[in-house]
Order: C-alpha cells, then sequence, then structure tokens
C-alpha cells in the first residue's frame, strides 16, 4: 500500500508541473480556443487557429509515437470505447461552445483568466463546477442518462479511426501509423501553411500545449500504470478520478476540486491527476501574469454581465460532461486518441461558438 500511495504523491506533483508550464505559456502566448473561433469569425484572422491546430497536430503525432513505441495504449481511455454517444457529443459540445462565448472563455481560459486575476472568471469556474457536478451525478446527470445516452452506436470495435482502418484489414500497428501520419502530418502541414503562423507565440503556444497533452498520457497512462494493484489484483491507473488513463482536460476535474474542498473531511477524496493540473494552470497564469506585470483585478460590468457569465459557466458545465470533454479535454486531448466522438464534439463546440457570435453581434447591431 505504501509503493500505491507515493506513486499518487509521484503522479500529482507531475500533473501538477504539467497544468504549470500549460497555464505558463498559455498565458503567455493567449491561447484561446473561443479566441480563435473569434478571430475568424469577426475579423478574419486565422492565426489562433493554426495555433490550435498546431497543438492537435503535435498531440496527435506525440500520442501516437507513445502508442507506437509501446508506452502508452489510447484504448485504456475514455475517449475510444466502442460505444458511440453521437447526440451527447453533438449537443454536449454545441452547449459548451454557447457557453463558453457567453462565460468569455472555455474551461482553460477560465483558470488562466483566474491567475491573471479576473474575478468574474471565479464565478464561471464555481458555476462551471456545479453544472458539472449535476451533469456527473446530480439532476442534469438523470437526464444525460435518460434522455441522451440512449441515442448512441454500439460499434463492433473502437472508435478512434485506426480501429476503424484494422477493421478494414489493415494490421493495426499500420493502421496507427497511417492515421497518426496523415491525420496529424496534414494538420502540422496547415498550420505551418502560412507565413504568418511563423511567430513565436503561434509556434510557442501550439507546441508546448501539445506536448503538455502528450505528457499527460505519459504520466498517467505510462509512469502511472499498474499492471496489478496490491488491493484489487487488476490493472488500475493511479490518481485518476476515471480509474482510466487521463490527461488534460477541465471540466470534470474543475467540479472534482469543488467536490474536494466542500468534502476535504472525507478522507476517501484526494487530489488527482485532473484536480492537480487544474491547480497547477492557474498557479502557471499567475507566475506569468506577475512576472509580465500582466496581473489585473477585473469584475463586472453590470448585472446582465454576470448572469452571462453564469449562465455561461452552468453550459460549460453540462455540455463539457455530456461531451467528455472540452475545447481541450477533445478538442486536443481527446482529439490526439483520433476518436470520432472527438471529432463530431470539437466540431460542435466551434459551431456553437460561431452562431453565439454571430447572434450577439446581430443583437449589437439592432441596439446600435
Amino acid at each position: 500500500m505504501e509503493e500505491t500511495l507515493v506513486s499518487a504523491s509521484t503522479i500529482v506533483w507531475l500533473a501538477f508541473a504539467i497544468g504549470v508550464v500549460f497555464g505558463f505559456v498559455a498565458h503567455r502566448t493567449n491561447f484561446c480556443t473561443m479566441g480563435a473561433v473569434s478571430d475568424i469569425v469577426n475579423m478574419g484572422d486565422w492565426n489562433r487557429m493554426r495555433m490550435w491546430a498546431l497543438a492537435i497536430a503535435v498531440a496527435i503525432l506525440g500520442t501516437g509515437a507513445l502508442q507506437w513505441l509501446g508506452l502508452f495504449d489510447a484504448s485504456k481511455t475514455l475517449y475510444t470505447g466502442s460505444r458511440l454517444t453521437w447526440l451527447g457529443h453533438l449537443l454536449g459540445g454545441a452547449c459548451f461552445g454557447i457557453g463558453m462565448t457567453l462565460a468569455s472563455g472555455c474551461g482553460s481560459k477560465t483558470l488562466i483568466r483566474i491567475g491573471g486575476g479576473n474575478l468574474k472568471s471565479i464565478v464561471v469556474f464555481v458555476f462551471l463546477a456545479i453544472g458539472a457536478y449535476m451533469t456527473i451525478r446530480g439532476l442534469f446527470g438523470v437526464w444525460r442518462v435518460s434522455f441522451i445516452e440512449p441515442f448512441s452506436a454500439d460499434l463492433p470495435h473502437g472508435q478512434d479511426i485506426p480501429a476503424f482502418l484494422a477493421a478494414a484489414g489493415l494490421e493495426p500497428a499500420t493502421a496507427l501509423l497511417l492515421a497518426t501520419a496523415v491525420i496529424g502530418g496534414g494538420l502540422l502541414l496547415w498550420s505551418l501553411a502560412s507565413r504568418e503562423a511563423w511567430r513565436v507565440d503561434v509556434l510557442l503556444g501550439g507546441i508546448v500545449v501539445g506536448a503538455t497533452v502528450v505528457a499527460g498520457w505519459y504520466v498517467s497512462g505510462h509512469i502511472g500504470y499498474v499492471v496489478e494493484h496490491p488491493e484489487t489484483l487488476e490493472e488500475a491507473f493511479i490518481a485518476t478520478n476515471s480509474g482510466r488513463a487521463e490527461s488534460l482536460t477541465f471540466v470534470a476535474p474543475v467540479a472534482y476540486t469543488l467536490e474536494l474542498l466542500l468534502l476535504w473531511s472525507d478522507k476517501s477524496r484526494i487530489v488527482t491527476f485532473g484536480i492537480a493540473s487544474a491547480l497547477g494552470v492557474i498557479v502557471g497564469a499567475a507566475i506569468h501574469a506577475l512576472l509580465s506585470r500582466g496581473f489585473r483585478i477585473e469584475s463586472f460590468r453590470d448585472t446582465g454581465d454576470l448572469v452571462r457569465h453564469m449562465l455561461g459557466g452552468l453550459l460549460m458545465g453540462f455540455g463539457g460532461v455530456t461531451a467528455l470533454g472540452c475545447t481541450i479535454g477533445q478538442g486536443v486531448t481527446g482529439l490526439s486518441t483520433l476518436a470520432v466522438g472527438s471529432i463530431l464534439t470539437t466540431a460542435a463546440i466551434i459551431a456553437g461558438s460561431a452562431i453565439t457570435m454571430k447572434i450577439q453581434y446581430w443583437l449589437l447591431m439592432r441596439e446600435a
């Protein structure tokens, strides 16, 4: 048992370090998925979208390399199961996209802004956590299980693209190599095709964010993997809430962070990979904000601003759990496994956010 406790501590501190790096670099480069969508919708600027695409490419290539070397197994994650809950991915993704637009940023951006002194993001954090926890175990969870999850497709194999290729007749190793090279390599080429993409911020943000996702898989899926747990005599992934390999995602971990704070005296509640990485993002962003003298206390403009951020947090909590991830959890981490569900969720998030932005602009022009 002592060895397990030491391993848990190691996993948690490594997760915290990964979160610190993510938060520091994301604050430094203004990495933001909602910002990327907004830049395209409102200004036709694709630079931050290329940064996001570069992060996805690095994550796909790095994750594929880990699997090729036998250091990680994507089939042991939440993303690649044979049950494709297509309605949950589409509806949850759309709700998350709407919510992040109302709340001025996704889950990761909320943590980054807390580190930068934004008081509005603390409110978003709390309501995101409440919405997520209600969707995991509360009222929203009953609705999710009763009305959303039944709309799914049970596949004869995993829902990741390499599994589809293997089912078509390719050797699993060849299928993995082909899918990783084509999709990851294609995204890499597209993200770097523009001369404007060869800027320090775009390259730094894309490469480091993608690399932190790969590092997360290595820590939880390799270092934290136990073939036979001394208590259960079954395989286990130490210090993960899901009991599977995890990497960066910022919806359920925010809910578990609030749960830990509320139930601190319950010794069964422990700091996990997700909680530690989320807290690390706040610390990393705060370090950069202080070093760059960018730490600013910011509050709400009016009551309407407060209500929008509260509603946005709830929608992100519900949508993120229903879709099994957020712009990072599905839009980078999930996509690194080449899961079809992650593709559906990411497309729905972008669509929900873009449509909400268009509506907001129309309302603004109407008032003007």
